[in-house]
This record gives C-alpha cells, sequence and structure tokens, in this order.
C-alpha cells in the first residue's frame, strides 16, 4: 500500500510518499531523490527503482520505504539550498523513528546520496538507528562544484558506494579516492558500461544493490 502526506520540515512541510512494505519487516528505509536544480524528485526513475528493492515483495526484503521532496521541490515548503537539505534528511529519518522505532537504512541518489552522507555521518549527530548507508551516484563534481566528504572517514555505518564506470559526475578514480578515505566497513561496486543515471542498467543497480544488501544486513 502507499500513502501520500507531508512530513514537518526544518523550513516547513516536506511532500511524502509511503510504500508501506509487510508488517513484521525488521528495518525502515528512507530514499532520497536527485539534485532539485536538475529536475530531482521523489518519482526519479532511480529513486523510484531502488524504491521497489527494499519495499516490493519480488526482491524479499519487504522494508516500509520513505521518499519526501526536499524544500522546495513539488509540495514541500521553502527554498533550495545546496547544503541544509541534510536537515531535511534528519528530518525524515525522525519521522522513520516515531512511526517504526526500528533500524534503519538510508539510500541517496547523486545530490540526495550526498545529503544522505552529510546527515548520517555527521560527528555531532546521534545515528545509532542507522545500520546501512547506500550512495547512488555519489556525485564529486558536478555544475562547478566540488563535492568532500571529510565526514566519511569516521563514519563507521557499514556503506555500499554504487556508481557506473562511466559517471560524468563521479569519475571512477575520484570516487574510488572518496572510498579509500572513509571509515569501514565500505564497499565500492561500479557497473560496466553505465552513467551517472544508470541509463539502461537499472536491473543491474537494483541486483547489485540487492546483493549488498542480502550480505550487509545479516
Amino acid at each position: 500500500m502507499v500513502r501520500s502526506f507531508s512530513i514537518e520540515g526544518p523550513s516547513g512541510r516536506l511532500e511524502a510518499v509511503l510504500n508501506e512494505g509487510a508488517a513484521n519487516a525488521p528495518f525502515a528505509a528512507l530514499v532520497c531523490h536527485p539534485h532539485p536544480l536538475g529536475g530531482g524528485t521523489l518519482h526519479n526513475k532511480v529513486v523510484y527503482h531502488a524504491m521497489k528493492v527494499l519495499s516490493a515483495p519480488s526482491w524479499g526484503f519487504g522494508f516500509p520505504v520513505l521518499r519526501f521532496n526536499f524544500r522546495g521541490v513539488g509540495l514541500s515548503r521553502g527554498v533550495h539550498d545546496g547544503e541544509l537539505e541534510r536537515e531535511d534528511v534528519r528530518a525524515a529519518l525522525e519521522w522513520l523513528e516515531n512511526e517504526y522505532n526500528r533500524p534503519q537504512i538510508v539510500l541517496g541518489f547523486s545530490f540526495g546520496a550526498a545529503m544522505a552522507l552529510a546527515a548520517c555521518c555527521s560527528a555531532s549527530r546521534d545515528l545509532r538507528r542507522v545500520r546501512a548507508l547506500v550512495a547512488l551516484g555519489l556525485p564529486t563534481q558536478a555544475e562547478g562544484r566540488i563535492y568532500d566528504y571529510h565526514s566519511l572517514s569516521h563514519c563507521t555505518i557499514p556503506k555500499l558506494f554504487l556508481s557506473g564506470d562511466h559517471d560524468a559526475y563521479a569519475p571512477a578514480d575520484q570516487l574510488a579516492c572518496v572510498v579509500a578515505s572513509a571509515a569501514a566497513p565500505k564497499h565500492l561496486r561500479l557497473l560496466p558500461n553505465s552513467d551517472h543515471f544508470f541509463a539502461g542498467q537499472l536491473a543491474s543497480m537494483q541486483q547489485a544493490l540487492a546483493d549488498w544488501l542480502t550480505q550487509g544486513l545479516r
């Protein structure tokens, strides 16, 4: 069952959609969408396909999965900032905590991955409920901006970095350096002949995600 509603964010309400999953699921999950200025919303194709892995019975997980629109997107209040969206992620995690009171899996695509890591790997935040982080298409450079991920050096949450080996926003050598700087446990998976958007490779992305979750959540 799918529910549409809003949650309270730091700059006002955030539009949200919940795929409810199985009642006895051991985890709850959050999926964060790509850059709003590039048309990113909770309905993004990569976000949707990742959600299906986490929630659809056919993949065997059946987690409740929350997706939401960052500030200024769709029906969400506020204005795009580029940094403060990490606080939107934290508001969504707080909603999941209050609703389900169970361990959390946090996944983001592109800008959503950057904001998810920023929200979950800050030394000043107590996020012990987050048991796994997945960064799809994590950007290292985009639109003249260089992304840095210094907080990863002390982030001991299990992490999957899943990207295409032809990702224009994260050249393989740059992404490998980011992953090398991150605290363990961590895993880097590059899908061959795949671009930033996993064009023609969404099924491969889904399978790689499912494989890691099967191993990493034991």
